[in-house]
């Protein structure tokens, strides 16, 4: 029987990027299926969160982030663009936001064609792992998606004509994250049960294992 868990993964999470490799390998080697459920980030959802953040949470955060990536093996450098706007005058998230809104539509439409988790493998190395500069210029977004066997031409076209429903998505699977148990991502909820963040992936895997993982 193919076991499967919901993923609820954030395009401006670095944590995110880091696990997914990991995932794309267990989905290619057990029996095992990700439902992928995309969601805003916490800086469009809560705007005021990182302000009433004690200054050590950034520190520490740089500091893991760059370890982390280590650990695992993968190549990391922020952003360039970061996915999420800030106005670095006030350190405040405007409203509009032309990155993060597009590209979390475009992992809803990728979960739909069936392609969700090799979309967010391909686009997350092109923003996270420093290869690329300007990720968001050019055909590097439409080279990701063809990677993931995707038109991004087609997708943004299915965007442009219901924008209504690819944001309705993200807004169920925000409350569905919740009602998951956690608010932050990458968040995976196996049976009912929330893993949250990247270096949850061995206690995931083994709790498959006990309801009968296995390989392909």
């Amino acid at each position: 029987m193919t076991l499967s868990y919901d993923l609820y993964w954030s395009f401006r999470s670095p944590y995110s990027y880091l696990v997914t490799p990991r995932l794309v390998a267990l989905e290619r080697d057990h029996d095992v299926m990700a439902v992928v459920r995309p969601v805003y980030p916490i800086a469009v959802r809560q705007p005021d969160f990182f302000a009433n953040n004690d200054p050590l949470w950034v520190t520490y955060f740089l500091r893991d982030i760059g370890r982390s990536a280590e650990f695992v093996g993968l190549p990391f450098r922020w952003a360039s663009p970061d996915p999420v706007r800030m106005d670095v005058a006030t350190r405040t998230y405007p409203k509009e936001q032309p990155y993060i809104h597009r590209l979390t539509h475009l992992g809803v439409a990728a979960a739909e064609r069936g392609r969700g988790l090799a979309f967010l493998d391909a686009v997350s190395r092109l923003i996270w792992s420093g290869a690329v500069t300007d990720w968001h210029l050019g055909d590097h977004l439409a080279r990701a998606a063809e990677r993931a066997g995707l038109d991004l031409a087609e997708m943004d076209a299915a965007i442009a004509a219901d924008p209504e429903h690819h944001i309705a998505v993200v807004e169920a699977n925000q409350d569905a994250q919740r009602a998951g148990g956690h608010y932050g991502v990458p968040l995976m909820v196996f049976e009912g049960e929330p893993f949250f963040g990247q270096d949850r992936f061995d206690q995931l895997k083994w709790r498959m294992e006990q309801r009968g993982l296995e390989k392909r």
